[in-house]
């Protein structure tokens, strides 16, 4: 395995990093207070085609492959894990989605508009009684006149109260299960669609999270996307990169953190040295950099066999599971060589950790992830 970047994707990095630092840092800590919506970072994102990372130039997007979109979000993560999140959940769910399995005339009604940022796209699959359980999907679609009509209640999504495009998972065969599940293709302002208000959270305070609500929604039969109870497969292919995508991002939010924690190491001093100087730090130091640098190597390695077009679902959890759990670590011992100044808004460690958590959680939790990793092991015996 090839361990080096190449030219495009070092260039990427230093582009990414350097915009990062210039306009998303400094108003990270007070997005975050106010739990503010970055509406104004959008056109700036979408101006280095950051709002469509994986579609093809053709279609208005950046053409890039799966590892630099990890880089990318990892090097946003690095200063604001809420800005990361935005790119993450518009590029990898809503826009992959469309432009994956949606037909051409869905492809030039959204795709090219995502891509450039003029939309911003939710991904509608939790529900109230169906998180890790998908087979659990309440929201119906039923047959109406040539079309359809939705109804349900969806949770957590992602850009769900400011959204101009929703991929919505619905049932269209309740007695099939996950088996009869279906996705649409809904617009903001379609008659009985209903975002509710932003979420208040832990973290990730500046990513906009709301329940959507449909009564009685129509949907015309160019809504569905692909094929009729095609969206169990449909959702399991874009879970499998987003994994990768939301290691990459545990990986950015670590590695700001370690940043900050070695910053301090240097230059706070107790006991007449740099606490850096003490063993104590220095233990928690190398412990990080080691635990950092395997989780960035497990997401590179899922990214590259993605890249490839090679097998990769268990890779990917495997990237996800440890990275999320890494990040947590990583950010919660920043906060301890902190100290007490951690443990305030002042610096940035705190919300370090407070972001890392949904790393754990979201598009497939770390239980979840150790189900998908055992079972295929045990198959493959």
């Amino acid at each position: 395995m090839d361990f080096d970047l190449t030219e495009e994707q070092q260039m990427i990095r230093r582009t990414v990093r350097e915009f990062s630092e210039a306009e998303i840092s400094p108003g990270a800590a007070e997005r975050d207070e106010g739990a503010i919506f970055p509406h104004e970072l959008i056109p700036k994102l979408a101006s280095l085609n950051l709002m469509g990372i994986l579609i093809p130039e053709s279609h208005g997007g950046a053409g890039l492959d799966l590892m630099s979109a990890a880089i990318i979000v990892e090097e946003l993560a690095r200063v604001d894990g809420a800005i990361a999140l935005t790119v993450a959940a518009h590029n990898s769910l809503c826009l992959s989605h469309l432009y994956r399995f949606g037909d051409e005339n869905q492809r030039r009604l959204y795709v090219g508009r995502l891509a450039r940022g003029e939309l911003l796209g939710a991904w509608a699959l939790t529900e109230p009684e169906a998180g890790s359980d998908i087979g659990a999907i309440r929201t119906t679609a039923r047959p109406d006149g040539g079309g359809w009509i939705l109804n349900g209640a969806k949770m957590f999504t992602t850009h769900g109260s400011v959204a101009g495009v929703y991929v919505v998972i619905a049932s269209t065969d309740p007695s099939r299960g996950r088996k009869g599940l279906s996705a649409f293709v809904v617009e903001r302002g379609a008659p009985g669609l209903a975002p509710g208000r932003a979420e208040r959270k832990l973290g990730m305070r500046a990513s906009d999270t709301a329940a959507v609500y449909l009564e009685e929604v129509r949907a015309g039969a160019e809504n569905l996307i692909g094929e009729l109870h095609a969206g169990y497969a449909q959702v399991k292919e874009i879970l499998k990169a987003g994994r990768v995508i939301i290691g990459a991002l545990a990986v950015g939010l670590a590695q700001g953190a370690f940043e900050a924690a070695l910053k301090y190491a240097r230059q706070r001093v107790q006991f007449g040295k740099p606490i850096g100087a003490h063993g104590a730090i220095q233990a928690m130091i190398a412990d990080l950099s080691a635990e950092i640098d395997a989780a960035r190597l497990l997401v590179y390695r899922a990214a590259d066999l993605h890249d490839r077009g090679k097998p990769y679902e268990v890779e990917a959890s495997m990237a996800k599971l440890y990275a999320s759990e890494a990040a947590m670590r990583a950010t919660n011992k920043a906060l301890q060589i902190h100290g007490g100044y951690g443990f305030l808004k002042d610096y940035p460690v705190e919300r370090y950790l407070r972001d890392a958590k949904l790393c754990e959680i979201g598009e497939g939790t770390s239980e979840i992830q150790r189900i998908v990793i055992a079972r295929r092991l045990l198959k493959a015996g």
